[in-house]
């Protein structure tokens, strides 16, 4: 839409510059007078000669300039989650030596402890990043934030028509939620 705004300006700006340029030349031509020897009609064909070359070579830069923004913009959103992968990068290689680790570990709880390490690392790359989990336990049914996927009788009359458990977590970016949280709710 703004490019929309954008390129009717433009288009407009050239439009006012054409008709300023085409006045001071009707002007400067008036000044003259008859001293010329070129009659009114070849005057007027030089000129609009003149005009129709002014606007092809303005038409062709606009041109460019819309094909060189619409590049720059698809290279912007190919490499938009260059970020993202280059903070996430050392989770990735934090699991594989962890992978590696479990192969000889005899000490399960060394082991959980490490996955649990790379989960918390994991999850404040993310955070930094914006993204925040949907809040489930204990909330009542927000259909803006939550996915019900079925209904179960309430185990107390106090959970009727809020979250009973949750099936999958929800995220939000920012405000905008990226993936519904869903919930089994409680009739």
């Amino acid at each position: 839409m703004n490019d929309q705004l954008n390129d009717e300006k433009m288009e407009q700006e050239l439009d006012n510059q054409l008709h300023a340029e085409i006045n001071s030349e009707v002007d400067a031509e008036n000044v003259m007078g008859e001293s010329n020897k070129l009659t009114d009609l070849e005057k007027l064909q030089n000129e609009v000669a003149e005009q129709k070359d002014k606007f092809l070579r303005l038409y062709s830069e606009f041109e460019n300039f819309r094909k060189r923004t619409a590049k720059e913009r698809l290279d912007l959103i190919s490499t938009a989650n260059e970020g993202l992968i280059l903070s996430i990068l050392p989770v990735v290689d934090d699991m594989d030596r962890a992978l590696r680790s479990m192969e000889n570990a005899t000490d399960i709880s060394a082991v959980k402890d490490g996955v649990q390490l790379i989960s918390e690392k994991f999850n404040k790359i993310l955070s930094a990043k914006g993204l925040e989990c949907i809040e489930t336990e204990n909330q009542a049914f927000d259909t803006e934030l939550h996915e019900a996927i079925t209904q179960i009788h309430a185990p107390t009359e106090d959970l009727k028509g809020k979250i009973v458990d949750c099936v999958e977590k929800g995220y939000k970016l920012g405000d905008k939620v990226v993936r519904y949280a869903k919930v089994v709710i409680g009739c």
